[in-house]
């Protein structure tokens, strides 16, 4: 009787280490199927994916920080309230770990919040096409502020940034162009820095579009066309002073009587704006000879009557 009960007891330590030996073969199983699972999701995760834009920009938030105090305690103190590392954490969160193809308006509202201020009446300056010849202008002349000379902007001018899933968060090797998703990171912080700049716009606006074009000055596909020029308030805004300019030497496809400026007045119209037109407005154009003041455009009539 003693030998059968240790017989018993023997086959149920047996069954048991048998029990416990699968038991630990079955998680490890699990281990190795979950490795492999992962490792497969890497392969395919957008990190490994080849944008087409450049990548984040390096040391991004040295440069943004950097930029902010600059301009809040340097450029304009009157703004010395803002707080720069807020302002740098809310942009980080806005893109950080997330696909750069699924940002979204929300994501970049607090941002828009804490970098706001107030646009001084007759002082905002659309452009379209004529990117350098526009800041050039408002550096010479301070009575003129494009968006890259409001705070949001001045920190984002031609730094790029876009996020990843998986570690770091940040790609700094390549990023979405808006032709392979149009909700990236670049495009979706653009449209809401452009329509906010509008929205604040009051009394007179500029807007400096590029007369030599062949395609035309006026673009509806452009951020001017497609968001800025819905967003002025007809309430706040009294005028719309349009400055067509042409590149010096350049071919003079379009003037203030030409097709798409055609366009361009029947929208303002139709939101009830006054409009003028001037091509190539001198102050700009004395900008532009600075670098040319030997061109025949460039030269003052010395023709007397």
């Amino acid at each position: 009787m003693p030998f059968q009960q240790g017989s018993a007891r023997t086959r149920q330590r047996t069954v048991l280490l048998v029990g416990i030996v699968v038991l630990l073969a079955a998680l490890i199983l699990a281990v190795v199927l979950a490795s492999v699972l992962t490792h497969g999701k890497q392969e395919v995760s957008p990190k490994m994916m080849k944008w087409k834009d450049r990548g984040t920009t390096k040391n991004l938030q040295e440069v943004i920080l950097g930029r902010c105090y600059s301009y809040v305690m340097a450029r304009y103190p009157e703004l010395g309230d803002k707080d720069c590392l807020k302002i740098w954490e809310s942009l980080k969160h806005a893109f950080i770990y997330k696909s750069p193809c699924n940002i979204t308006s929300e994501d970049y509202q607090p941002l828009m919040e804490l970098a706001s201020h107030p646009i001084p009446c007759n002082k905002s300056l659309f452009w379209s096409k004529t990117n350098d010849l526009a800041h050039r202008y408002t550096k010479s002349n301070q009575n003129f502020l494009t968006l890259e000379d409001t705070l949001l902007g001045y920190m984002a001018d031609r730094v790029s940034w876009c996020g990843d899933p998986s570690a770091p968060g940040i790609n700094y090797e390549s990023c979405p162009k808006r032709s392979e998703c149009e909700s990236n990171p670049s495009s979706v912080f653009w449209k809401m820095a452009s329509k906010m700049f509008a929205e604040a716009a009051c009394g007179v606006v500029q807007v400096m579009l590029n007369g030599s074009i062949e395609a035309g000055a006026f673009r509806n596909s452009s951020i001017f066309g497609s968001i800025e020029i819905f967003n002025l308030n007809p309430d706040k805004v009294s005028a719309v002073h349009i400055w067509l300019m042409h590149d010096i030497g350049g071919p003079r496809s379009e003037s203030c009587s030409g097709h798409s400026i055609k366009r361009l007045k029947s929208i303002l119209e139709e939101r009830n704006f006054k409009i003028t037109c001037e091509d190539n407005y001198r102050p700009v154009q004395l900008l532009q000879c600075v670098h040319n003041p030997d061109h025949r455009d460039c030269r003052l009539c010395t023709n007397t009557t």
